[in-house]
């Protein structure tokens, strides 16, 4: 038995995020509790604020369970209403594209649950790409690049 433990009414917010637009708390409980292979955040989402970028993954799949407030879901086939007790999926891949607000007037609760391993996320509203390793105990590679500056394999290279 893992003698980590974390709690999801009392939650340690070890990821607090301070964007104009993006202000929101994210406690990595699952990382928090001892996890390696499945992460899971507890969301914490003040009016008027998204908790990420719209964006998707090419290698981690995501569950969303609304735990408190509303929230407007933003997909690849537009906006949606997200009520208290609503789960929602997001498979990998552009037809996973999502992004979570806040257009309420009370602040609202989510627990995301996903896959844990590296990745590869597109912000196509930005034009970025995100190189990420996701390392249980966090740190490791944490890239983000902008898809204009792509180059060429052979970019840079010259033979032995």
């Amino acid at each position: 038995m893992n003698s980590l433990m974390t709690n999801i009414y009392q939650p340690v917010f070890d990821e607090p995020r301070k964007h104009p637009g993006f202000t929101a708390g994210r406690a990595r409980i699952g990382r928090q509790a001892g996890t390696r292979e499945l992460g899971a955040s507890l969301w914490e989402i003040p009016a008027g604020q998204a908790a990420y970028p719209y964006h998707y993954h090419l290698a981690e799949e995501e569950l969303i369970v609304v735990l408190a407030g509303r929230l407007r879901l933003r997909t690849a086939k537009g906006w949606r209403r997200l009520e208290e007790g609503d789960v929602v999926s997001f498979p990998v891949g552009e037809q996973g594209g999502h992004q979570l607000v806040n257009d309420g007037e009370a602040t609202a609760r989510m627990l995301a649950v996903s896959t844990q391993r590296p990745d590869v996320v597109v912000y196509p509203d930005s034009g970025k790409l995100g190189a990420f390793e996701r390392r249980p105990e966090g740190g490791g590679l944490y890239k983000l690049f902008r898809l204009d500056d792509e180059v060429d394999y052979w970019e840079g290279e010259r033979a032995p």
